[in-house]
């Protein structure tokens, strides 16, 4: 325990701590996505056309906007996300079919103290439960801890909201705790569940997507061999 000079206890010490880049505006590669900013002009009709599956309009539940049922307001909505700088908006390109098919962003970007959220996830039907929705999160972590240095990646969504806490710690997340009462959306109170990854989580969690993502852990099918929850658990 680091103590003070009055024997109290203080947090550990950073030395030569000093503030973090932001997160650059430039593509992400992986073997199954690209990531690159939003763009209305590139994105906005694949990812209407994508999201259009979604019948029921499932995937905006958990959202503080959305559905867009018609292609116009969608465009408006993208064209001005793409315009923040927090939160930055990525949209995702499955690279087998040459499309986009999801959005994330990072947001509440605290440069001096290094932390960093994902959020405003929202992936189409035919990205949900793929090889290419899993590498989407691992390569947005990748830039926040190996290429930009952050102490903390955070994940926060609706208390309610068991998919998308079932991915965080599939993901490697650690939960938190739950803010109760914590804001209000579409008219509704929203208890928000928190997760987070810190840097010295990260080399075992970067060891579990890289075995999980590795070409021999695919069947001639295309399937995983393993599960990633059984990797991260396994580290």
């Amino acid at each position: 325990m680091t103590t003070n000079e009055l024997g109290q206890p203080i947090g550990f010490p950073v030395p030569q701590w000093t503030a973090r880049p932001k997160p650059p505006r430039v593509p992400l590669e992986g073997r199954f996505v690209r990531i690159e900013m939003l763009d209305a002009d590139a994105h906005a009709g694949q990812l209407h056309a994508a999201n259009a599956a979604d019948k029921e309009g499932r995937i905006w539940t958990y959202l503080p906007y959305g559905p867009y049922p018609d292609p116009a307001p969608y465009r408006g909505w993208v064209a001005q996300m793409a315009k923040s700088e927090d939160p930055l908006f990525h949209a995702i390109i499955d690279k087998a079919q040459g499309r986009a098919v999801g959005v994330a962003s990072y947001l509440r970007i605290e440069v001096a103290v290094g932390v960093i959220e994902v959020g405003h996830i929202n992936y189409a039907p035919v990205l949900q439960r793929t090889s290419a929705a899993t590498e989407a999160m691992y390569l947005l972590m990748r830039r926040v801890f190996d290429e930009l240095g952050y102490r903390r990646y955070e994940w926060k969504c609706d208390a309610l909201n068991a998919p998308s806490r079932a991915a965080a710690e599939r993901l490697g997340f650690t939960f938190e705790g739950i803010f109760r009462q914590a804001t209000l959306y579409k008219g509704r109170n929203r208890d928000t569940a928190w997760y987070a990854i810190i840097d010295e989580d990260w080399p075992r969690i970067r060891a579990a997507f890289e075995a999980w993502l590795a070409p021999e852990n695919f069947d001639g099918n295309g399937r995983p061999r393993c599960r990633l929850s059984e990797m991260m658990r396994a580290g």
